[in-house]
């Protein structure tokens, strides 16, 4: 609950509008009240109860004796008719019951409402009296839904935007350890259940409390003899709730644990389907989404059984406890219907909070795991942070410098002692067997991940010298797989910055993709399809190539930029590439050593090790493998132009 609350007053904007929650949750059970009261103030207009109009004066008297003698009407009588008229009329006894402050406090409180009311003999006014307390729970009843719904609404919303807000903080480190479907389910199916549960929340640990208070206080003064049952019966109650709360939280953790397995094994399928369908595996991935299925629906099914056994566990203790106070206060006590209708009645109002409580706790609890989960992300720190005097980094003047760099991915040393100087204007290519640590090199010179030991400087001062963003804005990076949303072309090459079109255009024909979106229905404000799935594979590395051009950014990086495209637009690209040499500073890996001929300086890499660096003439006679790599690569490449011929 109190992380329910925590995330209720996350922001202080939320304040005002949970006070006015609890006012109209508190205005509503007085309105319940009153309505229990004018129901008794009806059912008591049809006169005055003889026994209690007529018994003796006595402090210690608080119902209505079982007999009454002669002696005692002919007594009271006198005090009654005081115009002497040998007739009482129901207004008379009324004022005179309502005179009484030693008559039971409930029927003092009916005497004088009628009274003052005049509900006796006037019908108007008994239907005014009804309407007016049934518009006035109306009004109310809205009010306190729509305020609570409100600011769950709100909370989900801005919980929804911090959560997104916190994991672009993250490193990269902590996407490889959460998948997507996990993330995407706490961000979504979390939020809302969150959102549902502080709803749940405010009525029933705020609401139901000082309902609860002010109703057995009021059944209290009214009869406390008969208030001594509830005592009894509310042991009852609240075990069943605290029994089941425990095993609703527990299964509940289970089945948001399993819902997220379960989108991820959705999301795999959907994002894999191709592969699915060529290896005709349609059967095993039923097979795994049917085992999650079901395991879902068998804590759902708990969950059901949990939630809704409350309720008729808590309706047959509070019926058997109405059915205990009715005989009592009839039998026992004496109390005629007006006074026990007000009673039951108010009871009835203390202890529909209750069943409703029972019933939502699930629904609580559920909220509660929901909450944990989202803290579990929320409350992680960013590793990588920018220092309280990190500067802006205004552009690339001299270096970059890797300085005995290492660095370790789950225990094993990716990057071991790594050195090499970029200068200014250089093109410089980094291959290497895969896994030799290539991909890694260019994701720690943006601080995607942070070096463990070494040092990267760019102009002789450290990376953590600058801030993250101004370090990334001068850098352009192509990556193996290129990222496109769903928007236009142009608002994919633009990213989310307001560049003029006619410098969208130009970095599309510097990346030879303007000759396939001129053949596009709206050319550049053609809709893609989600990650780009209208396009061909080449078609979208042009796209990714062309939103890197057009940042201008000093430092350019090509991971893999050229492997999805085919002997054409490779060549394209690599004209691409060798007209930016000596304009920026490119950094490019590469399996494909056509896209590297032009490049100043190779470093080759294995193992995490450097184990060579020179020119492409260098390291053919210095460095073995290069070299072995190098000829494979061509004899590849002339084989596949032999085909063609």
């Amino acid at each position: 609950m109190k992380l329910l609350l925590r995330l209720a007053l996350r922001n202080s904007k939320h304040l005002s509008l949970l006070i006015a929650t609890l006012l109209t949750l508190f205005a509503l059970t007085i309105a319940s009240q009153m309505e229990m009261f004018a129901l008794g103030i009806l059912s008591n207009s049809g006169g005055a109860d003889f026994f209690s109009l007529f018994a003796k004066e006595n402090k210690e008297i608080v119902v209505a004796p079982k007999e009454i003698s002669l002696e005692d009407v002919q007594v009271k009588w006198g005090e009654i008719d005081k115009e002497h008229t040998g007739m009482i009329t129901k207004q008379q006894a009324s004022e005179y019951l309502a005179s009484q402050s030693q008559l039971n406090p409930l029927n003092w409180v009916l005497n004088k409402a009628k009274q003052n009311f005049q509900v006796t003999n006037n019908f108007a006014a008994m239907v005014i009296l009804l309407i007016g307390v049934a518009i006035f729970k109306a009004v109310w009843l809205f009010a306190s839904r729509y305020t609570t719904q409100l600011l769950a609404i709100r909370v989900s919303r801005d919980l929804r935007q911090a959560y997104f807000e916190h994991i672009q903080s993250l490193p990269m480190s902590f996407y490889q350890q959460y998948n997507i479907g996990s993330l995407s389910s706490r961000v979504v199916g979390d939020a809302s259940q969150i959102s549902l549960s502080i709803n749940s929340c405010l009525t029933n640990y705020l609401q139901t409390p000082f309902t609860v208070i002010s109703c057995l206080s009021c059944c209290f003064f009214l009869s406390w003899k008969l208030s001594i049952v509830i005592f009894f019966v509310l042991p009852l109650i609240i075990l069943p709730i605290v029994f089941l709360a425990r095993r609703v939280k527990r299964v509940s953790r289970q089945l948001l644990t399993n819902q997220e397995r379960f989108a991820s094994v959705l999301i795999d399928f959907l994002a894999g389907i191709q592969t699915v369908k060529i290896f005709a595996m349609e059967l095993f991935s039923l097979k795994k989404y049917k085992e999650q299925n079901d395991r879902m629906a068998v804590l759902e099914s708990k969950t059901a059984k949990y939630g809704l056994l409350t309720r008729p566990i808590l309706h047959a203790i509070t019926t058997l406890c109405l059915a205990v106070v009715v005989l009592f206060g009839l039998y026992t006590l004496g109390m005629p219907i007006s006074q026990l209708l007000v009673f039951c009645g108010l009871l009835h109002v203390a202890y529909e909070p209750m069943k409703k409580f029972a019933e939502e706790n699930s629904n609580i609890q559920r909220g509660i795991v929901a909450a944990e989960r989202m803290f579990e992300v929320m409350d992680l720190k960013p590793m990588i942070e920018d220092k309280t005097d990190a500067l802006e980094l205004p552009g690339f003047s001299h270096s970059i410098e890797f300085d005995h760099v290492w660095f370790r991915y789950q225990g094993e040393w990716v990057l071991k002692d790594v050195s090499f100087t970029v200068r200014k204007g250089e093109t410089v290519a980094i291959v290497g067997p895969t896994g030799a640590g290539k991909s890694t090199i260019v994701q720690l010179l943006p601080r995607l991940y942070e070096v463990q030991q070494g040092e990267i400087r760019i102009d002789g001062k450290p990376l953590n010298a600058f801030t993250q963003k101004s370090l990334r804005e001068n850098i352009a990076f192509v990556s193996q797989k290129p990222f496109l949303f769903y928007d236009t072309v142009a608002a994919n090459i633009a990213f989310g910055r307001d560049f003029p079109r006619e410098d969208i255009e130009n970095a599309a024909r510097r990346a030879h993709a303007e000759e396939f979106i001129v053949n596009l229905p709206q050319k550049y404000d053609t809709l893609l399809a989600e990650m780009g799935k209208s396009l061909s594979g080449g078609q979208q590395q042009r796209l990714a190539i062309a939103r890197a051009l057009v940042k201008n950014a000093p430092i350019i990086i090509l991971d893999e930029a050229t492997s999805a495209l085919d002997a054409l637009s490779e060549n394209r690209i690599k004209k691409a590439i060798a007209e930016l040499h000596g304009e920026v500073t490119q950094i490019i890996i590469a399996h494909r050593l056509a896209t590297i001929e032009h490049a100043d300086r190779i470093i080759y890499l294995e193992r995490g090790e450097k184990i060579a660096e020179g020119t492409r003439e260098e390291l053919l006679q210095t460095c073995t493998p290069f070299r072995l790599m190098w000829e494979a690569f061509y004899r590849t490449r002339d084989s596949e132009v032999l085909e063609k011929v």
